[in-house]
This record gives structure tokens, sequence and C-alpha cells, in this order.
């Protein structure tokens, strides 16, 4: 078993028991009909370019998702977000160098949901930032990739299936991983399924997934603190947080579809599109 970014689990198919190999092979196939009958559901509108969105998120099991809520809630009060404010205080180099070692990490997942969007030349920034910031930038520590005219943007499975056209779905507020639609609940599931790396068998990787899977939740709630400590004071925080999602990733999924290399989501607008709220 592998750790991965945001404290997902990899688990290679060809390294486990009969049961779970009939288990990997099977979970595709359910998740090909989960798409199927997302297909249909609505999409939170986005105007091509901007970075507003009209939120419109389906909430049918929202009691359930409160109650979810309060327990993440819990547990980001007084776990996650003390270590995140710890975190913002360490020396801007040593956040920034985690920052961009987590990304680098993550190329991999970028690159093939780059090339599913039909986003050739994203792929081949993907590819080139990943090759130089491995190498000449020790890991990843260091963004030289960065400086040398190629961006970084983000991707992941949610986002392909949202370019693919497949709608929102209802909203699930997930234990510790917090609210997603039913569309990028999905995506999270594929990601844990299809990791790129994932067969590969060291245990310099495994401490550096390791690495990547802390570094990117604490990294990731340090980034969101400015979003949440303001909607913390909006009258219904639970909404609030949720709609702004849903909107965040209505932008992400508008950000694939436009496929701009240099022109992202992330450079458009002026706060982070991320899921890991």
């Amino acid at each position: 078993m592998k750790a991965v970014r945001n404290g997902v689990p990899n688990v290679s198919c060809e390294a486990i028991s009969q049961p779970s190999k009939r288990r990997c092979r099977v979970l595709p196939q359910l998740a090909g009909l989960a798409l199927l009958c997302l297909a249909g559901c609505a999409q939170v509108q986005v105007a091509p370019g901007d970075c507003a969105a009209t939120a419109n998120a389906s909430d049918p099991a929202e009691s359930v998702n409160r109650r979810l809520f309060a327990f993440n809630r819990v547990l980001d009060d007084y776990a996650l977000k003390p270590v995140a404010r710890g975190y913002e205080k360490l020396p801007e180099p040593v956040q920034s160098g985690v920052h961009s070692f987590v990304d680098n990490f993550g190329e991999p997942k970028v690159f093939v949901n780059d090339l599913l969007q039909g986003n050739f030349k994203r792929s081949a920034n993907t590819l080139g930032r990943f090759g130089v910031n491995t190498t000449v930038g020790v890991l990843g520590i260091f963004d030289v990739a960065g400086h040398w005219g190629m961006p970084h943007h983000r991707a992941d499975f949610g986002q392909t299936f949202g370019v693919w056209g497949v709608g929102d779905g209802p909203i699930l507020e997930l234990p510790l991983l917090g609210s997603h639609n039913s569309r990028d609940s999905l995506g999270v599931v594929m990601g844990f399924l299809l990791n790129p790396l994932g067969g590969v068998d060291s245990d310099t990787y495994d401490a550096l997934a390791t690495v990547d899977t802390v570094g990117g939740v604490v990294d990731g709630r340090a980034e969101a603190l400015p979003l949440t400590d303001r909607l913390e004071h909006e009258p219904d925080y639970y909404l609030a947080l949720r709609d702004s999602i849903a909107q965040r990733r209505a932008l992400l999924v508008d950000d694939g579809r436009q496929g701009d290399v240099h022109s992202g989501v992330e450079k458009r607008c002026a706060t982070p599109v991320d899921d890991r709220l």
C-alpha cells in the first residue's frame, strides 16, 4: 500500500490479493455506469473565460451532509486548521518549496487528465514541467519550469468528466474530504484507482509519497485559510462553503474546456481554484 496526495492510499492491483484484483477490475465498470447516470445531470454554469459561476448545487441529502460537515468541522477546527496556521508562520521559502514539491509530485496525474481532455499543448507543458522540476528543480522543490515559461495548472478526473459533459450530480459531504458533487466524488475514486505512478515499488518513492500526502494536506489547507476565514462569518457556513466549492469546481471545468497553457483560471482569477478545502 502506498500513500498518495490528499491522504488517499494508492494500491497496485498487481500487489494485492485475488478478491481485491477482482474489485479493481469491477470498480472501473461501476464508475462507467455512474458516469452514464450523471450524464443527464445539469452543471453549474460559468461564462467562458469568466471568474464567476452561478451556483445551483443539488443537495437532496442536505440533512445528512450537514451532520458529516459538523464532524469534518470539528476535525478541522481542532487538528488541521491549527497545523495550517502554524505552517503559515514558516519562512516563505519553506512554504514555497513544499507547495512546489506537492505540485510536481502530482504532475503525472495532471498529464494524464490533460490528454483525456484533449489538451495536448497543456499535456506537453505538464510533461516538460515535470522533467525540468524533477531534475533541475530538485524533485520539484524549486519551480524552475515556472520561471522558464511553463506555468502550472490543475487537472483531475472530476474536471475531466466535467469537460466530457458529465453533470454535477447531488452534493456529497465526504468524511475527511469535505464537500464534493457526485461527479467529483467519482473523480476522487478514479484518482485512487488510476495513479500513473502506482506501479512504482520503492522505499524512496514511498517516503516521497508520504511527504506529498502530508505536505499536500497542510499546504492546501493553509492556501484555503483566507477563504474559509471569510466564509465562517456568513450566516450559514455550510451553504457558503458548499456553494463556493461548487463555483470553484465549475471554473476549473471551464478552464479545462479552454485548455489555454498561459491563461489558466489561477492566473485569470484572484483566488486559487481548488477543492482542498
